[in-house]
Formats: structure tokens, C-alpha cells, sequence
């Protein structure tokens, strides 16, 4: 190969018409060859020759020449053979990891080059090789900027610095455009304001006369400075070409997962990982026209969520938090605080895909923060707006202009504001409907459980000798029998489940789970929950698979999952006894609960995707495992205090309301049954009926019931099997 440079003429001719490519073959064969021939961890002749006489410096100034053309195509592909034949660890040696990472520095300057795949694939066998060997990672995480720090040098330069300019100088004095430069990094084409471009050809003479100033955004890294292997990474990612950017990707998955607390502390605060792995401002407001970036947007978002899933305990907490402080914070709040009705609905859509889609615990975390805010204090009425986007969420479940809307006869000028609206609170009650399946404990408690800790929803009344025989017959004393309430009169036997039915209508065991003092008999609560819709107003009997033991399976698999997910939160298996609570206190269910219930509430007079979405909320909050969600929520003969509402006792007020005005609608059972066929497809759409709001709304109620039931009767089988 060095003959070559001596005795050629015609430096322009493509290094594929030379004999330099057999020949780095050829050295290739004889350093493996060597190696096998000779025992493990024996250094022989020609491979203490490469080391000894650098010839890997040598090859990287060629290659770096590209001379002859072609030439940094082969020393890449040299280099990625070298480390991935050679089983003798080759990085710790001097002069091997100083041209290593002088090579790396070549890589990804410039996008959609010839070299591209030749770059990705060596930038990879240097993270697998440091994946074997972590403690190696200082060779090429380390900011040069740290020998200067002692100086009193700062590490970062300000983003404000680095606007409005042409270009960047390299360390050959030459300019080039930022893409050539910083790849992934985001950054405007910009060049050091306070520096002439011919001054930067070494970094040490210009430091003095740098405006460095505070970072608004994130820190920096300096752009003239030395490109190691995360920016070489970050730069490759935003190649056109898709195969190059996933493996620069699985690159910097391999890095972010190494054990070494000093490579994640270098990873995070020494590069311009945390800062770049957030889409700015600036490129999401001019890249969002339409799916092809949306669906960018969120591909990204996935690999950052499997980026910090998959990295070092250190390293993912600080880049969660980066994604918290400059995307959530930076970018989402703004957006979903916003005015315009477009706007709050396209965000909200956003956060409801991206609440959805992640996966990583600890971004879980920073997400949940973000959304809810961290109190776990009880909420109280005077302070229900604390963290302003929680509160703004929940009021966009409880938007009133539908209300406005369906009682003003479809007046045109609130044609829009309803539509707008009616999107608002289905989108954000998914939203929470898909948070709470989350494995994470600060979701439920921060949303309803704080509120019920307590038990101060409950009113204690001390046991008179003729109540323990009713306590033990499995009613609270005080409580109503509510199948001797004349608002129930009408029952008729087959819409009860008889007692011997109860096992043969059980689904299969679930995992234990403490069973509750003083429960009320099942049987009861769950035929308290069937009969609570009167005969008059009910349809599913008169359609085939709609019964109550329909929800039964679903009602289990759904159940199993929420154990699953809550057995590492070490709940208790039953109430805080009631002389530890403080029931003098207040009671507040706190503002979702409020929300839900008012939704309940006024469940005969809203849209019907609207009341699906409120009862599916509800029911899964009905399958936490935890007994005061349980008492609260499913127990009828909970005692309330005055003042306080529970699920049933709203239900009750609307099947009250119901009662009245089912007597004022003309054929309402046919009509009843006709508009449960339209829901279910077995009867066309037809002429538009009156009264079809209160009639969706009659259906929704009885099926939400038979689930209410479902849950509650799967609960109790769940804590009494042994």
C-alpha cells in the first residue's frame, strides 16, 4: 500500500482500480490467521507491528484524505473487520482507540454519502465492542472540554450564540453547512459570532474570545468541537436513508444501556443526547402538515421511549427529564393551554396517542408528573385548580356546551362550539381511560385515591344489639334494603341471579386477594346493582346475548390484568379501620371523581358516545383492587355521610328521574327496543325517534349496571376463593 503512494501519477483514479483493497484484505487474513494459530490472548509479530508502527493512524489520514477516491470507504471497512475478527481486545491500546475515535469524528458529517452504510456499520461494531467491555466507553464519550474546565471554560455555549450565521468551521478552516456538521443535532445554520471562520482552525486559541452565555432551552454541546460517537450516532439518524437511521438508533440504544454510572453521567450531561432526543420547537411547528410527519413524530417518540426503557438506571432518569423539561413542558403545555379550538384538540389527540404508547416506567414517570402533577395531599374544592393542566384536562370531561347544545334544539350557533366540545371531553376521557391502565401507582392515587384515604365519605353509627343480627346476615346497620325499597316494587324474579346460581355462573379462580371485613352479602350487592333500572325501562331481555352474564368473562380477564399490575403497590386487603380515620375531616371525592359523577348524573340527557366513554371510565376504576375504591364505588349499603354522593347513590338519582319521565313518552318500550336493535345492527337506520338522547341513555344505564354487577360479583369470588 505505501508503494502505492510512492510510485502512482494518476492520484484521481478510483481506489477499486488499485490493488489497495486486496491488499487490506489480504492483511486482514494474516492478523486473523495469526491470532488462531497462536493461544489465547498471544499478541504475534504482525499484529504488534500494526500497533507498534500505527499503521491504523496511517490509514485513517488516508482515509480521511479520501485519497484516492474511495479511500475512506475502505479504511472504514478495514477498521470494522479489524474489531470484528480480532477476539484480543484491541480498544485499550493507545493506538488503536486514538484513530478509532479520530475515524468516528469522520462519520456523519455529511448525509446521504457513499459511505453511509460503511459508517453506520463501523459506529456499530464500536458500541458492540463497548458493550462487551463498558469500562472502554470513556475513550469515546469524553468531551474534550473537561482537560479545559479547570480553567474556568465552560462546557456549553449558549443556543442564542449559535443563530442567525451562515456556517461552521472546521478544524481544517473551511466552511461548511451545519447539516455537513451536526446531523441530528437540530441546529440553525449558524457560525460562532464573536469568531472569524479562518481563526478556528484549533479550538484552544479561540476560547478566550467566545460569548458564552445562559442556555434558555438546553445545553449545547459545541459544535466545533470533537464529534464523538453519540453525535456521530445522532447525526446518522436523520438520514434519508431509513436503514442507516435505524441502525444509527440501535447504536445509541447499545450506548444509553451501559452499566457504567461515569459513561452515564458522561452520556447525559457531556453530549447533546438529552437535549436532541426532543423534537424542538421550531422544527415541529414547520413539520406538522399532515400524516407523513405525524407518523415521524411518532416513530421517534417510540424510539426514545424504548431508548430510556432499555438504558442505564442513571442515564434513563436524566433523560426522561430531559424529555420532561423540553418536550412535555416546552412544547406539549403550551399547546394544550392554548385558545383555539383546533388546536387544544389536536394536542389532546397527541398526548392521548402518546400516553398510549409509552412503555418506559421512568418516562412513565415523567409523564404522569406532567399530566397530574405530584400532590398526593386530599384534594379540597378551594385548590382544585393547583397544577393548571390537570385541571384543565378534567374540565374538558365536563365541557357544559353539550348541555347548551341538546337543550336549545340544535341551534346553528352552537353547532360548532358543540362539535368542538363534544371532541374535547370523548378524546381526554380516553385519554384517562387509557392512563389508568398504566402500571403506575401515582395515577389512581393522585386521581381518586388520596381523596379516600380517609374513609371520611362514610358515616359511623355504633352497633345496636338488633343490628349485629343484620350485619351477619350481610347488611351494614343502618343501611336500606334497597329490594324492599318501593322505588324497586317491580322486580320481577328472573332479573335477580338466585344464590345456588352463583358458582355455576362463577368464571374460573383468580389470584387471591385479601378478602374484605364486613362485606356485604354478594348476592345482594349484585342484585342491587340489576334491579336498580326498572322492568319498564329495560330491552336487553328482549335481544338474544345480551344478558348479564355476558359481562362476566370480560369482567374477570379485565380484573386479573388490574391485580397484576397493582400487586407490587402493596395495597391493603381491607379498609383503614374506621377509629384510625379521620372522619371529621371534609369529605371532597375529589375534582375527576366530581367530574365522572356529574357526567353520571346527567347520563339521559348527553350523546351517547359521550355516556360510553364516562361508564367505561367508571368501570375501570370499579376494578382497582383496592377496598376503598371497592366500598366506594360498588358497595350500595356503604353508609354515607351526609352530604356525600357515592356511583350508586348518583345512579339512583338518575333512575328516579328516569321513572318520571318514561311516563311522559308515547310507546316508549317499542320505541326502547328499536333504538337497542339500531345500536346493536339488527335494524337499519330509519326515521330519526324522539326522545333518542333519554333512549340511549336508558340502554347505556342498564348495561353499565350489569357491568357494575359483574365487576362486583368477580371481585368478591376473587377475595373469597382460598
Amino acid at each position: 500500500i505505501t508503494h502505492y503512494y510512492i510510485e502512482t501519477s494518476d492520484d484521481k483514479a478510483p481506489v477499486t482500480d488499485t490493488n489497495i483493497p486486496s491488499h487490506l484484505e489480504q492483511m486482514l487474513d494474516i492478523l486473523v490467521q495469526e491470532e488462531n494459530e497462536r493461544e489465547s490472548g498471544e499478541t504475534g509479530p504482525c499484529m504488534e507491528y500494526l500497533l507498534h508502527h500505527k499503521i491504523l493512524e496511517t490509514l485513517y489520514t488516508l482515509g480521511k484524505a479520501d485519497c484516492p477516491p474511495g479511500m475512506k470507504q475502505q479504511v472504514l471497512i478495514f477498521y470494522t473487520k479489524l474489531l470484528g475478527r480480532i477476539r484480543q481486545p484491541l480498544l485499550p491500546h493507545i493506538n488503536v482507540h486514538r484513530p478509532v475515535q479520530k475515524l468516528i469524528r469522520l462519520c456523519g458529517e455529511v448525509l446521504a454519502t457513499p459511505t453511509e452504510n460503511e459508517e453506520i456499520q463501523f459506529l456499530c461494531i464500536v458500541c458492540a465492542k463497548l458493550k462487551q467491555d463498558p469500562y472502554l466507553v470513556n475513550f469515546f464519550l469524553e468531551n474534550k472540554m473537561k482537560s479545559l474546565a479547570s480553567k474556568g471554560v465552560p462546557s456549553v455555549i449558549s443556543e442564542d450564540t449559535l443563530k442567525g450565521q451562515d456556517s461552521l468551521s472546521t478544524d481544517t478552516g473551511q466552511s461548511q453547512h451545519p447539516e455537513e456538521l451536526s446531523g441530528a443535532t437540530g441546529m440553525e445554520q449558524t457560525e460562532l459570532e464573536d469568531e472569524p471562520p479562518h481563526q478556528m482552525d484549533h479550538l484552544s486559541t479561540s476560547l478566550d474570545n467566545l460569548s458564552v452565555t445562559s442556555l434558555p432551552e438546553a445545553s449545547v454541546v459545541r459544535p466545533n468541537q470533537d464529534y464523538n460517537l453519540v453525535n456521530s450516532l445522532l447525526n446518522l439518524t436523520r438520514s434519508p436513508d431509513g436503514r442507516i437511521a435505524v441502525k444509527a438508533c440501535e447504536g445509541l440504544m447499545l450506548l444509553v444501556s451501559l452499566p457504567e454510572p461515569a459513561a452515564a453521567k458522561c452520556l447525559t450531561q457531556s453530549t447533546c443526547l438529552s437535549p436532541l432526543l426532543v423534537f424542538s420547537h421550531k422544527e415541529d411547528a414547520s413539520a406538522f402538515p399532515g400524516k407523513r410527519a405525524l407518523i415521524s413524530f411518532l416513530s421517534w417518540f417510540d424510539y426514545c421511549d424504548q431508548l430510556i426503557k432499555e438504558a442505564q438506571k442513571t442515564a434513563a432518569v436524566a433523560l426522561a427529564k430531559a424529555v420532561h423539561e423540553r418536550f412535555f413542558i416546552g412544547v406539549m403545555e403550551p399547546q394544550l393551554m392554548q385558545t383555539s379550538e383546533m388546536g387544544i384538540l389536536t394536542s389532546t389527540a397527541l398526548l392521548h396517542r402518546i400516553v398510549r404508547q409509552v412503555t418506559s416506567d421512568v418516562l412513565l414517570q415523567e409523564m404522569v408528573f406532567f399530566i397530574l402533577g405530584e400532590q398526593r395531599e386530599p384534594e379540597t374544592v378551594a385548590e382544585i385548580s393547583r397544577h393548571p393542566l390537570r385541571h384543565r384536562l378534567i374540565e374538558h370531561c365536563d365541557h357544559i356546551s353539550d348541555e347548551i347544545l341538546w337543550n336549545t334544539g340544535f341551534n346553528v350557533l352552537y353547532l360548532r362550539y358543540f362539535q368542538y366540545s363534544l371532541f374535547y371531553c370523548i378524546m381526554t376521557l380516553r385519554m384517562f381511560e387509557h392512563l389508568l391502565q398504566k402500571p403506575n401507582e401515582h395515577i389512581l392515587y393522585n386521581l381518586v385515591l388520596r381523596n379516600l384515604e380517609e374513609r371520611n365519605y362514610t358515616e359511623c353509627k355504633p352497633l345496636c344489639p338488633e343490628d349485629k343480627d343484620v350485619v351477619e346476615n350481610g347488611l351494614i346497620a343502618g343501611a336500606v334494603d334497597l329490594e324492599e325499597d318501593p322505588l324497586f316494587t317491580d322486580i320481577s324474579p328472573e332479573n335477580t341471579l338466585p344464590n345456588q346460581e352463583w358458582l355455576s355462573s362463577s368464571p374460573p379462580a383468580t389470584p387471591d386477594h385479601p378478602k374484605n371485613d364486613g362485606k356485604t352479602e354478594v348476592h345482594k350487592i349484585v342484585n342491587s346493582f340489576l334491579c336498580l333500572v326498572p322492568d319498564d325501562a329495560k330491552s336487553s331481555y328482549h335481544v338474544e346475548g345480551t344478558g348479564y352474564d355476558t359481562y362476566l368473562r370480560d369482567a374477570h380477564r379485565q380484573f386479573r390484568d388490574y391485580c397484576a399490575i397493582c400487586l407490587r403497590w402493596e395495597w391493603p386487603g381491607s379498609p383503614k379501620a374506621l377509629e384510625k380515620c379521620n372522619l371529621e375531616a371534609a369529605f371532597f371525592e375529589g375534582h375527576f371523581l366530581k367530574v365522572l359523577f356529574d357526567r353520571m348524573g346527567r347520563i339521559l340527557d348527553q350523546p351517547y358516545d359521550v355516556n360510553l366513554q364516562v361508564t367505561s371510565v367508571l368501570s375501570r376504576l370499579s376494578l382497582f383492587p383496592h377496598p376503598h375504591i371497592h366500598e366506594y364505588l360498588l358497595d350500595p349499603y356503604v353508609n354515607l355521610a351526609p352530604g356525600c354522593r357515592s356511583l350508586f347513590s348518583v345512579i339512583v338519582r338518575v333512575v328516579g328521574d328516569l321513572m318520571l319521565r318514561i311516563q311522559r313518552i308515547q310507546d316508549f318500550t317499542p320505541k326502547l327496543l328499536l333504538v337497542r336493535k339500531r345500536l346493536l345492527g339488527l335494524e337499519p337506520e330509519g326515521p330519526l325517534i324522539d326522545h333518542i338522547t333519554l333512549l340511549e341513555g336508558v340502554i347505556v344505564l342498564e348495561e353499565f349496571c350489569k357491568e357494575l354487577a359483574a365487576i362486583a360479583f368477580v371481585k368478591y369470588h376473587a377475595s373469597s376463593t382460598p
